[in-house]
C-alpha cells in the first residue's frame, strides 16, 4: 500500500527547488519512475514536489547561439517527433522513440529519463542491497544476466536511460537550478559511478532540478544512429545499445563519439574505439577494429558474458549503416 505523502505544486522553479530540498521530498516530473518506486517501497516520500505547473520547462526551441534548447519536462514522445531533432540530431530522436511504450513516452519526460533510478531487480525488490544502505550487491552471486560489464564494483547496476547515451554522444549540456542558484554543466560530468557513490547515480544535490538540455549546432558532415537490442521488441530496457555520432570529411572520419547503453552504471563512452576511427574511411577493417576496442576491459559476471559479443555486433552494424 502506498504510504501517504504531501503534494506540492510550486509556481516557480525557485520555489520548487526550495520545496524539494526539504528532507523526505522527491521531485515529480512525468512520474513514470517515481510513482513505481513509491508503490514498490524502494524508498518513501514525505512530500512530492510536482513540476507540472512550470510551463517554462516544457518544449523545444532554437538556441540563440545555435542548436536547440529542450525543456526538461518535454515528453519523450515530443522529442522523438520533433522535426528539428529528427533532421539535425537523429540519434536522439531514435533513442527517445525506442524508450518504453507509447503510453510511457507520452507521459515520461526527458529530464526524468536522465534521472530515473536503476532497474536492477535486487534494488527494486525486497532486498537490502548496497544501493539501499545494505552491505551486499546480490547481483554478484545471483541472477546477473542484465547487469553491467563495465564500471561495476561494488554495485553492478546498469543505467536504464536510452536518451542519456544519445545526449552524451551529442556532447549535450544541462542547466540545473537549486536552492543556491543555477549552473550549466556538460552531461559528461552528470553521472556518478558506484565506486564514487554507491547510493547515487548523478551529482544532483538536494533540491536541484534539471531545467533544460542544451544541444550545440549540428556539425557539417555529421551522421548519427542509436541501436538498441532488447529481449522484446517493445517496452523493454536495453540489453546493450550504442549511440554513435561520426563526422565525415572527404570520405574519412574526422571525429567520432561512441557511447554504450545497457552495459554500465552510467552511459559508457569508449574513447579507444573513437580514436581508431579518426582519420580513416568507415571500411570493414576500421569498423571491426573499433568494435573490438569498444569491449576491451569488459568484466562480465557469471551470466552476462554474452553482452561482449552483443556490443561488438551492435557497433559493427551501426557503423556499417553510417558508412
Amino acid at each position: 500500500m502506498l504510504r501517504a505523502f504531501a503534494y506540492q505544486k510550486p509556481a516557480s522553479v525557485k520555489a520548487a527547488a526550495q520545496a524539494a530540498a526539504r528532507p523526505g521530498a522527491h521531485i515529480l516530473a512525468g512520474g513514470t519512475d517515481l510513482l513505481g518506486c513509491l508503490r514498490d517501497g524502494v524508498f518513501t516520500a514525505d512530500s512530492v514536489v510536482s513540476l507540472s505547473g512550470l510551463p517554462a520547462l516544457k518544449g523545444i526551441s532554437a538556441n540563440p547561439r545555435g542548436g536547440l534548447r529542450i525543456g526538461a519536462l518535454t515528453t519523450l514522445a515530443d522529442v522523438a517527433g520533433d522535426a528539428r531533432v529528427q533532421e539535425s540530431y537523429p540519434v536522439l530522436a531514435q533513442a527517445a522513440a525506442s524508450a518504453a511504450s507509447p503510453q510511457l513516452r507520452n507521459q515520461g519526460t526527458i529530464g526524468g529519463n536522465l534521472c530515473q533510478r536503476p532497474r536492477c531487480w535486487y534494488y527494486r525488490g525486497d532486498f537490502h542491497c548496497l544501493r539501499k544502505g545494505g552491505d551486499t550487491c546480490f547481483a554478484v552471486g545471483g541472477e546477473n544476466e542484465y547487469h553491467c560489464i563495465f564500471g561495476g564494483a561494488p554495485c553492478f547496476i546498469v543505467h536504464p536511460s536510452d536518451t542519456a547515451p544519445a545526449l552524451l554522444a551529442l556532447d549535450a549540456r544541462l542547466s540545473i537550478t537549486g536552492p543556491r542558484g543555477s549552473r550549466t554543466i556538460p552531461l559528461s560530468s552528470f553521472f556518478v559511478l558506484p565506486e564514487k557513490n554507491v547510493r547515487a547515480e548523478n551529482i544532483l544535490a538536494a533540491g536541484e532540478v534539471i531545467t533544460e538540455i542544451l544541444l550545440g549546432p549540428p556539425q557539417t558532415g555529421a551522421r548519427s544512429l542509436y541501436r538498441k537490442v532488447r529481449d522484446r521488441g517493445a517496452f523493454d530496457f536495453a540489453l546493450a545499445g550504442a549511440a554513435v555520432v561520426v563526422v565525415m570529411s572527404d570520405g574519412k572520419v574526422s571525429a567520432a563519439r561512441i557511447v554504450l547503453s545497457g552495459v554500465a552504471p552510467a552511459p559508457w563512452r569508449v574513447p579507444e574505439a573513437e580514436n581508431l576511427l579518426a582519420g580513416r574511411p568507415l571500411d570493414a577493417g576500421a569498423i571491426s577494429q573499433a568494435a573490438a576496442a569498444a569491449v576491451k576491459g569488459a568484466f562480465p559476471l557469471s551470466k552476462n558474458e554474452y553482452k561482449i559479443a552483443l556490443v561488438r555486433g551492435i557497433l559493427e552494424e551501426t557503423l556499417a549503416s553510417l558508412a
